[in-house]
């Protein structure tokens, strides 16, 4: 198979994606929602604020009485009840009265405004506050003044938040002040996690001769728990397809929606996991026109789909950016599918070999737009690269040499406050 044979980066992503659909529908707790995509419109049972209340710590009183009224010219009215927060006021408001009231407390009726504290001569920083018998109000209020109106901020029978839609704490708080306990979401994909290889040991095992932790099954893990969705650990299969196959049989039987395995899916002697998939599966493609990751195995297994990164763990992890990321959002209902992107200025000269790459840098932002650096030494085992980096700077497919001055993109792999 020669080179020219491999898929292109986009062929590959478009094979990947049409290989994996939404997934079910699931009812879960308020919170067991956050982060996770409304599977249908929510429609408001109740109006917010639910009924008419005031803004600030206060009195309410009718905007009338305090026409022309000034610091040195201050109105007075009779003070005829308080109203707390909670409580419902059982009192009218009438000429030349005004009820006191605390932020959130139901406006009495009769009441038209509510003029603050503060713009009273009440010693409204007194600790215990009595009740005064009177008031002066020492500046005038329009009507409707520091009153929060029922239905002001969303009416019922309103669809507040439309199927689509991702739950942030900004929508939990919406939702719990309309009484919603409980909300369909699209569940949360089930991956799993397969590292393999002789050479690997767990993580907690002292360093032996010839022998590597398992940084990619950790990585793999972290990098699916950063999209909400919830890694099945099976661990570590050895070189070979007995192996294997029983480290597939248990993710069967964790019904995961997602096989991801790092290594065995290249030409290596050793290399099982293709072989597998040839056996009880099937195999689209495996190997694609980019760098890092030129091994890439996508196909199926026993009907799930199974993506195979390639072992060395930065194109373990850049594979899984480009790919898999893609994937396990399409499956959780979520949009848009990549990542942001900026146009960003080098200024140092790349070369390439030719295939769609992936250049691990810092992207910071200047007075003339985004400045690019690269975080050194490329190679795929160099993991520090990745850690020092903020994005993935893109050299198109067929490009070998890049000048300084030029622009390439961004794709952003987190925006850090620095580069605003």
């Amino acid at each position: 198979m020669s080179e020219a044979e491999y898929l292109t980066v986009q062929q590959a992503l478009t094979a990947v994606l049409a290989g994996v659909s939404v997934l079910p529908a699931e009812r879960v707790s308020l919170l067991e929602g956050l982060g996770r995509v409304l599977a249908q419109d929510v429609i408001a049972q109740d109006s917010l604020p639910p009924f008419a209340n005031s803004s600030m710590d206060g009195y309410a009183l009718l905007a009338a009485d305090l026409a022309g009224a000034s610091s040195d010219n201050p109105a007075t009215l009779r003070v005829v009840g308080d109203v707390a927060a909670g409580a419902v006021p059982d009192i009218k408001v009438e000429r030349g009265t005004a009820v006191r009231i605390m932020t959130g407390a139901p406006v009495p009726p009769g009441a038209d405004a509510v003029v603050p504290v503060e713009d009273t001569n009440e010693a409204w920083r007194n600790r215990e506050r009595p009740l005064p018998e009177q008031i002066q109000v020492n500046r005038s209020v329009k009507v409707g003044d520091y009153i929060r109106h029922s239905g002001e901020d969303i009416e019922a029978g309103h669809t507040i938040l439309a199927k689509g839609h991702v739950l942030r704490p900004q929508e939990v708080g919406v939702l719990a002040s309309l009484g919603i306990s409980e909300v369909e979401v699209i569940r949360r994909p089930r991956v799993a996690i397969l590292a393999t290889g002789d050479e690997l040991l767990e993580v907690d095992q002292p360093l032996q001769p010839g022998k590597i932790r398992n940084s990619n099954g950790y990585t793999q893990a972290a990098q699916v728990l950063a999209l909400g969705a919830e890694p099945i650990v099976l661990g570590i299969a050895r070189d070979t397809e007995t192996a294997v196959r029983q480290k597939l049989q248990a993710g069967l039987e964790a019904k995961v929606d997602l096989f991801i395995s790092s290594a065995g899916v290249s030409v290596g002697a050793y290399d099982v996991v293709k072989a597998v998939l040839e056996q009880e599966g099937n195999v689209g493609f495996w190997r694609v026109r980019m760098r890092p990751g030129k091994p890439l195995a996508y196909g199926s297994y026993h009907d799930v789909p199974y993506l195979g990164l390639p072992g060395n763990p930065v194109s373990a992890m850049v594979s899984f950016e480009r790919f898999a990321r893609a994937a396990i959002l399409k499956m959780s209902g979520k949009e848009p599918l990549d990542r942001p992107t900026v146009q960003a200025t080098i200024h140092s000269e790349i070369h390439s070999d030719g295939r769609e790459s992936y250049l691990r840098a810092v992207v910071t932002r200047s007075e003339t737009g985004y400045e690019a650096t690269q975080t050194g030494d490329q190679g795929s085992h160099i993991m520090t690269s990745l850690v020092k980096a903020n994005a993935l700077l893109i050299v198109p497919e067929g490009v070998r040499y890049v000048a300084p001055g030029s622009q390439l993109t961004a794709w952003m792999i987190n925006w850090p406050e620095t580069i605003f």
